[in-house]
This record gives structure tokens, sequence and C-alpha cells, in this order.
């Protein structure tokens, strides 16, 4: 007789159960159901249940004592600048030539969203415009996309270089140093939205900016996207979400008559060296944590891994190949314990307890009424992890972390394996409503252009077309009253 596998019949029973909540949320208009005692507590037993001060990378609430020490030893290797090679210091050097960041949480700061320039003469500096071509002809299975032959997937906007460090950096300059590819700012443009009620919302959206001489950005074949660097909180616990309950999920959607119609991104993970289901990033583009990170080390602040070993440069960037790195030839600049303490770190970061209260609850009425939780799926029970403690928690992440066409406004027109130009991943919901109470900045969708809630809503269109027609013509303070209690989760 074959032995039964548990953890894959538990991972059924959670899909099952899954199916059937999702079956009911699937109704485009449904009444909210009994408030739950675990909403409060969005991260289960790792919700974070006070701070004197809020921030999104403090330690999961049962975080074992003895994983503490590493905790906060990845929290400091994601934190600390990296610094030019060679220097005295063999630990930290490395960064570049080319590079986003010099470290994770330049973009993160304390673990929430990165900011986007407000000004005109504002650098982006906390995200990233990534690159591809039309047509499939130089299409890279490992990357998802065709990358720019000369620039790769990814403008990297600094370099190692001194005139760049000085802000001296002419792209006509023939010196022989690694200059940085392009400048990026941004040109937010205004329009309005007027509700059915007379009440006037303003909205803006980007244009991107490039400066740079050179003629490869000018190729009409060269497609970009913007994305912000998004909060961090949580994504160890949307990790240990059983990929069966979020296939149960899609199923549900495709089955139904909503115009919801989810899909699981396949992507490459470099890993199993094999197509998997992708849940982080904006297109939900990487498959697990370990690779998240990995990546983010090579292509945003240029440091080599055991993931990821060859420095952002592609063959015909010459001088970058030539620079100076902070690894023998054989070796990698972050070996393998350094990356799995960063690993480790970024698992354990908490979710804050939820606001909810007597006033919001009239809002999560209209939430459900309005049909939003449709795509943002309202709960899971998470699965085994590597870390247990993260294991069968009850979780409120409000997202079925799926791909769903946007709409036209949305679009970048730019695929990302099987993502198309159209379609984003669902982002959860947990912890926005105190995002700027962590670093500042309260900025939503990939490109940071809503400033709030209702702009955010005003954007969605695509399969969120209807429930974004049902919030319109709600009254204005239904609005409001359902705003409140996203800005409470």
């Amino acid at each position: 007789m074959t032995p039964r596998n548990p953890i894959r019949l538990a991972n059924n029973l959670v899909a099952l159960l899954v199916a059937a909540i999702v079956t009911s949320s699937c109704e485009q208009s449904a009444k909210a159901p009994p408030l739950l005692p675990s909403e409060s507590l969005p991260g289960g037993a790792a919700t974070l249940l006070s701070q004197a001060v809020v921030v999104f990378d403090a330690p999961v609430a049962n975080l074992p004592p003895e994983l503490k020490s590493s905790f906060y030893a990845g929290k400091a290797l994601a934190e600390q600048p990296w610094v030019k090679a060679p220097t005295a210091t063999t630990a930290r050097d490395g960064l570049g030539p080319l590079y986003n960041a010099r470290s994770c949480m330049s973009c993160h700061i304390n673990g929430g969203r990165g900011r986007m320039p407000q000004a005109p003469d504002e650098l982006l500096t906390q995200g990233v415009l990534r690159l591809s071509m039309v047509g499939e002809k130089s299409f890279v299975q490992e990357l998802g996309v065709a990358p720019h032959p000369v620039l790769g997937d990814q403008l990297q906007t600094q370099s190692v270089a001194l005139s760049h460090q000085l802000r001296h950096v002419s792209f006509n300059s023939s010196a022989m140093e690694v200059q940085p590819e392009a400048y990026i700012y941004l040109r937010w443009q205004d329009q309005s939205f007027t509700f059915p009620d007379g009440e006037l919302q303003a909205l803006r959206y980007p244009q991107v900016f490039i400066e740079n001489n050179s003629i490869e950005l000018q190729h009409s074949e060269v497609l970009t996207s913007l994305r912000s660097a998004p909060a961090v909180l949580g994504v160890g616990l949307i990790e240990a979400i059983p990929q069966a309950a979020i296939n149960a999920i899609a199923d549900a959607q495709h089955a139904s008559d909503t115009g919801i119609s989810g899909r699981v991104n396949r992507v490459w993970d470099p890993l199993t060296q094999s197509f998997q289901a992708g849940r982080f990033g904006w297109k939900a583009s990487r498959a697990n944590l370990a690779v998240t990170v990995a990546a983010a080390f090579v292509n945003d602040v240029g440091i080599t891994n055991p993931i990821f070993p060859q420095q952002p440069c592609t063959e015909k960037q010459l001088d970058c190949l030539r620079s100076s790195h902070g690894s023998a030839p054989d070796q990698v600049e972050l070996p393998q314990h350094l990356l799995d303490l960063v690993e480790l770190f970024t698992q354990n970061l908490a979710v804050p307890r939820s606001r909810l209260t007597p006033q919001t609850q009239q809002g999560r009425e209209y939430f459900y009424a309005s049909g939003c939780q449709q795509c943002h799926q309202p709960s899971f029970v998470t699965g085994e992890h590597a870390q247990p403690h993260l294991s069968r928690q009850t979780i409120w992440p409000y997202s079925d972390f799926l791909l769903h066409d946007m709409g036209d406004s949305l679009a970048d027109g730019r695929s990302d394996f099987a993502a198309s130009g159209q379609e984003w991943r669902t982002p959860p919901l947990w912890g926005i409503g105190v995002s700027k109470k962590v670093n500042g900045i309260a900025t939503l969708l990939h490109d940071g252009r809503a400033r709030n809630v209702t702009e955010a809503i005003l954007w969605h269109g695509g399969e969120a077309l209807k429930a974004k027609e049902k919030f319109i013509h709600l009254p204005k303070q239904q609005r409001r009253a359902l705003v409140q209690f996203v800005e409470s989760l």
C-alpha cells in the first residue's frame, strides 16, 4: 500500500476549503461574512501586536529566540551599504559596477514602499525601469523577456564611476569608466475625475524621461515598465500559502460568470531549473523569496551570489565586465551563508495588527458589496514552511496573488513571463493604512501614481471595471467608509 503524504493531504484539504470560500466570494456583489476574531491579527500568531514606532521591518511576534540573532544579522546585511571594490574590507565590497541602490533597504526604507520622484528634477532612486524588446526573436526563457541587447532587462541608474558620484556624468563622454546606463526623471501629468454626486478627485500618471544620449534607448522596439519598490511586510507568510490554495481561487474565478479570471504566472526558477508558479513582484515574476532576494542583490545592488553568479553586465558592456569586483573570479560577492541570513530576515518580517473598529465595519460591507473581495481574497491558511512558526497560520493579506487584466490605463504593454502587458498581480492590502507612518510614503500601484486608496481604485479597469463602477456609484459617505475599511487592514 502506498503511504499517504500528510503535507500533500493537508494542502489538498486547504485547497478544497479555499475553493468553497472562494465560490461564495466570487459572487460579484456579496454580503460580508461575519467578522471573525482572527481578522484583527492579519499575520496570525506572527502578527506584531504593538509598536512604539510603526515599521515594516520588525520580526514576527512568534520568532523563536534562537533565530533572533540570525534575523538581525540578516537585517544588517540588508541595510548596510555596499562599497566599491577594491577596498580595505573584503566583507562588503563589490558594489556595482552598475547598480540602482547601495543596499536592499535603501529602497524598502523601514520595510515600506519606495519613494517615487515628485519634482521634475528629482532622480529616480527607489524604483527601477524594466527594459525589453518587442518580438520573440531574442526571448530568454530564464528572464521571461527579450532583454535589450546592450542594456539588459533593467536600467541601472548608478555606477561606481567618480564622475557619477560627483554628478558630473556626460553620457557623450568616452572616459574609460563605467557610467550609469541612464538617469530617469518623472513628469507627473494631472487629470481629474468627477463622481456622479459631483465630488471631484484629482488623479495623476507619470511620464518617464530618460537622460541618455546613446542610441540604444531610442529604438522604436524598446519596451519599458516603471516599477516602485514594494513594501516587504509579511512576505514569508505569503510564501507559506499552499500553491494549491491559490490555484483553487483561479479555478473558481474561471468557472464563475463574474468576468474575474485570475491567472497564475509561470516563471523560471533557477533553484529547480524549471518553470514554477510565480507569486512575488508586481507581475508575480518570482517563484520564491530566495530567488527574489538573490535577484535584487545582483540586479539592484550589483552583488553576485550563488543563485546569480554573473555581474549584471551584458557581453557588449566591456567596461562593466573589466571593472574590479568584490570577489575572486571563481567566487561570488555574497556567499550562500550570508544570502541565507538575508532570506531568513525577509521571511520573518511582521505584519502589524489591523485597526478594525465598529466604524470600519460598515465599510467592510461596502467592500464586499462592490465585489472588491473577488481579487482581494481576504484570507488563507498557511501550509508547511521551512520556518515552522509561519506554518498553519490563518492570515488576512487581502490578495489572491493572481494576475488580472487591469485595463488600458494601467497597462505597461510589456509582457513578463506569462503575464501580458495589461496584467498585474493583485497586491496585498495589509498595512496599507499605516504606510505613511512607516517611512512617509503612502503612494500605491506599480508606478506610485496613486496618492491614496481612492485614486488607486479609480485607476482600476479591465476585470476590475465592474467593482470600480460600483464604488463610483456609492454615496460619498459610503465610499469614504469603504476606504476607511481598506486603511484599517
